[in-house]
């Protein structure tokens, strides 16, 4: 999913004072998210917390938590080629998804209609760790029962692919994911399995692939659908 950005955002940020992109600036802050994406402070005190930010901008605390409030409730969109792509995935693939997310994740999903497409979700703010640390991604090898080093991360953002500026790699291969319109599905090959991450815009929505077994010298080709 993309943030819930764009026209719909800046005339929000406009009513209440605000500058375009100062809501998702402030909500994003590092040292504003981290606290939530790692499970310290529950989504409903995170949200609460970028409204004490901008009360002074808005003019006052209420009128920031309206902004807030109507900014949460602003539908991100899905990114539907990568959606048809995890679902064609599905038919050879064992799917996790693994978000630095706050404890709204589940419900965002829901209303997304997105709660089925992985095996597993690994929510960093269920589990007290946020990407890039290496054990986020050693959890969810664990969790669908894969070995790590049978696993490949793809992502949007290439930070997220080193620890400590650089120091540590993710405990797998990286790959960042390809513009929109440019992703394509991997070949099978036979008695193999490999793991793929996917991310699909601003908000954390990653998917960790293990590819099934399939008997030896057969394949099969997956594709990907339109964006929409």
């Amino acid at each position: 999913m993309s943030s819930a950005t764009g026209p719909a955002a800046d005339a929000l940020e406009r009513a209440n004072g605000l500058r375009p992109g100062a809501l998702a600036a402030a909500a994003f802050a590092l040292g504003r998210l981290q606290p939530a994406v790692t499970g310290r402070i529950t989504d409903e005190q995170w949200r609460d917390a970028v409204a004490a930010d901008l009360a002074d901008t808005c003019g006052s605390r209420e009128r920031a938590l309206a902004a807030v409030r109507a900014w949460s409730e602003l539908v991100p969109t899905v990114d539907q080629e990568v959606v048809t792509l995890l679902r064609d995935l599905s038919e050879v693939a064992s799917v996790a998804l693994v978000s630095n997310a706050t404890t709204r994740l589940e419900q965002d999903l829901e209303r997304q209609g997105l709660a089925g497409l992985a095996d597993c979700v690994v929510n960093t703010a269920r589990i007290g760790l946020a990407k890039p640390d290496p054990q986020v991604y050693r959890i969810a090898a664990e969790r669908l029962g894969t070995a790590v080093d049978r696993c490949l991360f793809v992502d949007d953002t290439p930070a997220r692919g080193s620890t400590r500026g650089g120091d540590e790699r993710p405990p797998l291969p990286s790959h960042r994911r390809p513009a929109p319109g440019a992703l394509a599905a991997p070949r099978p090959r036979g008695g193999t399995a490999v793991r793929y991450a996917l991310s699909a815009g601003r908000q954390p929505w990653v998917a960790s692939i293990t590819q099934k077994r399939l008997p030896s010298g057969s394949a099969r080709t997956t594709k990907s659908g339109s964006s929409g």
